[in-house]
């Protein structure tokens, strides 16, 4: 949320050459990428562990969709049906507009009335003031349902931008239910269950853009958080700085070559009663390259009550999450901030 005392956008202190981080973008000392003591720690660059890959179009991608939601949440999707080309278009339309002029990019900042995740151009989304800021800034497009989506707030100046992001949306749209039928019928459900647990999605495309950071070890691009929805869809560049927490370690995840990246958040953790987790991640920063990721968030409207599968509740798997009217969740998120699961682990119910 932008506010009376929004801060200055990143990129324009990126620019300016400030060769000391402002304050408002010094993460405590365990927060930092490198903490002196936490309980997680960055894994060794030839660390064995990395983020597995699932080839949508081979006979074995149900079990391997299994494995990776058990044991990660999150993981890579290739054979997925979405044309290279189209990723491609998005990663550009999104970089030729944050290097376009500041008083272009002004022309769609956020609407500070409209709080937080208003839509457009913005580098502060949480309505707490005094948290510290992730050294991002972003453009959130507001896609669908359709009755929502309005080009006229998405960038002019950047030819085929608005067409790109339309089909774009649709493209995420239909590979998100694909998943989550996927996802249903791996935990013998049936396959439409969570796409109809969630009900009308709410679609929103965040494109995100770190710019070279002057202390990157004292700041994140974004801080540690499992997403609020259902599942987010997530294509970067090769720069590199997303990272997932695994086992206690933070696993670096680059970029795949025409993959996408399928994070499941903490709406499904609820349905599927904690058999598959939302996976908790953040962004580091450098000194030398600027970086940018498109996310596509898949979520319930906020009228909707999430409610755990009764299906996946037994004596052995007792019942661990409170249902939750999705609005209220996210009221949460925003006014709390994220802090890795805070949220989700809030409606745990006491066994």
């Amino acid at each position: 949320m932008e506010t009376a005392a929004a801060p200055p956008r990143v990129q324009a202190l990126a620019d300016a050459g400030v060769s000391l981080l402002p304050a408002q973008y010094v993460q405590p000392p365990e927060l930092r990428p490198d903490p002196i003591t936490t309980t997680h720690r960055r894994a060794p660059t030839a660390a064995s562990l990395s983020v597995p890959v699932v080839d949508l179009s081979s006979p074995g991608a149900g079990d391997a969709v299994r494995r990776a939601c058990a044991e990660w949440g999150a993981f890579h999707v290739v054979g997925h049906g979405v044309p290279p080309g189209l990723l491609d278009a998005m990663r550009g339309a999104g970089l030729a507009f944050f290097r376009s002029p500041m008083e272009e990019k002004l022309r769609f900042a956020c609407d500070q009335a409209r709080g937080a995740a208003a839509e457009g151009y913005g580098s502060r989304m949480l309505a707490n003031d005094d948290s510290v800021l992730d050294w991002r800034d972003y453009f959130d497009h507001h896609t669908l349902p359709e009755s929502r989506r309005d080009p006229t707030r998405w960038p002019d100046f950047v030819p085929g931008y608005r067409d790109t992001v339309v089909k774009y949306s649709d493209s995420m749209k239909d590979l998100a239910q694909k998943l989550l039928r996927i996802v249903s019928e791996s935990l013998n459900l049936p396959p439409s269950y969570i796409e109809e647990a969630v009900g009308e999605v709410y679609q929103n495309i965040t494109v995100s853009y770190y710019s070279p950071c002057p202390q990157p070890d004292l700041a994140l691009g974004l801080q540690s958080h499992s997403d609020m929805g259902a599942i987010t869809l997530l294509i970067q560049d090769d720069v590199g700085g997303l990272e997932v927490l695994k086992d206690g370690l933070w696993i670096p995840v680059p970029s795949l070559p025409d993959g996408i990246l399928v994070i499941l958040a903490d709406q499904t953790e609820i349905i599927t009663n904690g058999r598959y987790k939302s996976a908790v991640h953040r962004a580091i920063v450098n000194a030398d390259r600027a970086r940018l990721s498109v996310a596509t968030f898949y979520d319930p409207s906020k009228s909707r009550k999430i409610c755990t599968a009764p299906q996946l509740v037994c004596k052995e798997h007792p019942q661990k999450y409170r249902d939750v009217i999705y609005g209220d969740y996210v009221s949460s998120w925003y006014s709390k901030g994220p802090e890795g699961k805070c949220n989700i682990d809030a409606l745990l119910i006491e066994q």
